[in-house]
């Protein structure tokens, strides 16, 4: 609790010079309470016990007896224990205030080859990317969200080649599938167009597909070395696709505010520049095929040492691009994030690593473990995927269920438009309380789950706040202090960490972190409602009354910035 923090140290800082501590090393490890019920902060006094040579329960002990405050003071089992009062957090959780950011963040996410529906693989990224922007914009930064176009990798080739080569009828016959396109996305060019790559797929994987695979590869090789008629033909085949996908993001409330194509570094010429810089590298060499590559391992890197940049027919890779496009980014903010899948984690340290050898700055990458289905891994090219649109589908259709059930009172409008702010906001939220790094099985009960850690509990907290509002009818017209029961001091105290959650999920590309506070925030609202009234007996709580309303504000922004569509009712 940082506000806390701020009237701690000083005393503390005065109080560990009287016992003989030198320095200030303390501070560093004068942090938040594991055990809530203990207090806010907590300072382990293990470490002066060598310097002083005393027991560390009883340097806490003493250090205890020796401060006072706005805060209560205990000492247990060698660590020394501050909790704000009540009435001092009131006060103050009233008036707080945000730390504005300063910075200049470029975040690059989703950047999903265009062949095909979004997944729920896929979405993984495009949730946690666009968590980040907002987080970062409701820290206050400013902050561009970019998605980088594929438009000239062998997917997009595959693609190509098909819609050029084969007729809808062989589509039909080739994937042999009776259902073909759901109805519901007849139109949508990419549930549609995807049937195009994944009949190619199928043609590459049987044999005498020679032919293809040249026709294909001549394709991908024109477009590495810009050929502009080639680049024109692959963008009328992904474009359509992109279009498709860029829709269902917008369902998601994700949106971009830049495209950057990756021919663009192509094209201007910044691949082929930064082709002889890294060819006048001291760790440059040249493979028997006349391939050219970096030797990391002179680096320090690990296992696969050798970095290729170069194909012996001077076409460039992927990585190459990749390189060029962060040496642009670079030249436009101050801060840079990528979002990643954890097979990127090789590629993405030899990009960091060359940067560094051209004397650039590396990116901060935020890796994610993949999403699996229960029967296993997910994969457009096999057609074992859950279509992102057709999860909203079903998490709109479930929520009007149940909001038919709870609600029998709403027109069908109304509850159109609440199953669709639930279906989403619970979508996105299965994601996002989850920590990046780590996988899970995607299974649509938990996804459409409308108890317990979800998205619709959230909303449901900020609905009662907004029914009070609505029938109060009026601002706050008093701050001051009331009575302060347990229920309402753990909101407050819920409350005063908002900052605190909000700087650790923006510096820290940690999302999850300020994803679960808002269940913490949520769950202390819900006991304040139960235990603090405002309205009794026709009269108004002023002080109940005006935390409510500041519990509203933060429940609000703070689900925007998690993409919780904050409903007034449901």
């Amino acid at each position: 609790m940082e506000i806390l923090r701020k009237i701690v140290e000083p005393r503390l800082e005065s109080a560990v010079s009287d016992i003989g501590i030198d320095g200030d090393f303390w501070k560093n490890v004068l942090a938040v309470s594991r055990e809530k019920d203990q207090g806010d902060l907590s300072l382990p006094c293990f470490p002066f016990a060598k310097q002083l040579g005393r027991n560390p329960a009883d340097i806490a002990q003493e250090l205890a007896d020796s401060i006072s405050g706005e805060f209560e003071v205990s000492a247990i089992g060698g660590y020394l224990n501050f909790k704000a009062k009540s009435d001092w957090l009131a006060k103050n959780v009233m008036d707080i205030e945000f730390n504005p950011g300063e910075r200049n963040v470029l975040i690059e996410h989703t950047s999903a080859n265009p062949n095909g529906p979004f997944h729920v693989g896929r979405a993984r990224n495009a949730i946690l990317g666009d968590t980040l922007v907002r987080l970062n914009r409701l820290y206050g930064n400013e902050v561009r969200a970019e998605y980088y176009v594929d438009d000239m990798g062998k997917q997009v080739g595959v693609l190509a080649w098909a819609l050029q080569n084969l007729s809808e009828e062989q589509v039909d016959e080739i994937l042999d599938d009776e259902e073909g396109i759901n109805p519901k996305w007849s139109g949508k060019k990419d549930h549609e167009t995807v049937r195009w790559y994944q009949a190619a797929q199928n043609l590459r994987s049987k044999d005498g597909s020679e032919d293809i695979e040249k026709a294909i590869g001549e394709l991908v090789h024109a477009s590495e070395h810009g050929d502009d008629a080639v680049l024109a033909q692959f963008e009328e085949a992904y474009k359509p696709v992109l279009d498709g996908m860029l829709e269902t993001l917008s369902r998601l409330g994700i949106e971009f505010d830049t495209f950057t194509k990756e021919s663009k570094f192509v094209v201007d010429g910044s691949v082929s520049a930064l082709m002889e810089r890294l060819e006048n590298l001291e760790i440059h060499g040249v493979a028997d095929n006349g391939a050219h590559y970096l030797d990391l391992g002179q680096r320090g890197l690990k296992g696969k040492t050798e970095f290729f940049y170069r194909r012996g027919d001077g076409s460039s890779l992927y990585a190459t691009r990749d390189i060029a496009y962060h040496m642009w980014k670079w030249k436009q903010c101050d801060d840079l994030v990528n979002i990643l899948g954890e097979d990127h984690k090789l590629q993405a340290k030899q990009v960091g690593m060359t940067l560094n050898e051209l004397g650039e700055r590396t990116p901060d990458v935020m890796f994610y473990a993949f999403i699996k289905l229960p029967e296993g891994k997910m994969s457009t090219r096999k057609g074992n995927v859950v279509f992102m649109d057709d999860l909203l589908e079903e998490a709109k259709a479930h929520a009007a269920s149940v909001v038919k059930e709870l609600r029998s009172d709403l027109s069908e409008a109304e509850v159109e438009k609440i199953a669709e702010a639930v279906g989403v906001s619970a979508v996105r939220f299965n994601i996002i309380k989850v920590s990046p790094d780590k996988g899970f099985t995607f299974r649509w009960e938990d996804a459409l789950s409308f108890e317990g850690e979800s998205a619709p509990f959230v909303m449901y907290s900020h609905t009662r706040a907004c029914s009070i509002s609505r029938k109060v009818g009026r601002s706050p017209v008093s701050n001051s202090n009331g009575e302060i029961g347990p229920a309402m001091h753990e909101l407050l105290r819920s409350m005063a960490n908002f900052p605190d959650r909000l700087s650790i999920a923006v510096n820290e590309n940690k999302p999850h972190i300020f994803a679960l506070y808002l269940l913490e925030l949520a769950t202390a609202y819900n006991s304040f409602y139960r235990d603090c009234h405002v309205i009794i007996d026709g009269e108004v709580n002023e002080f109940n009354y005006a935390v409510s309303e500041k519990a509203r504000g933060l429940l609000k922004i703070g689900m925007s910035g998690v993409g919780i569509i904050p409903l007034e009712s449901m």
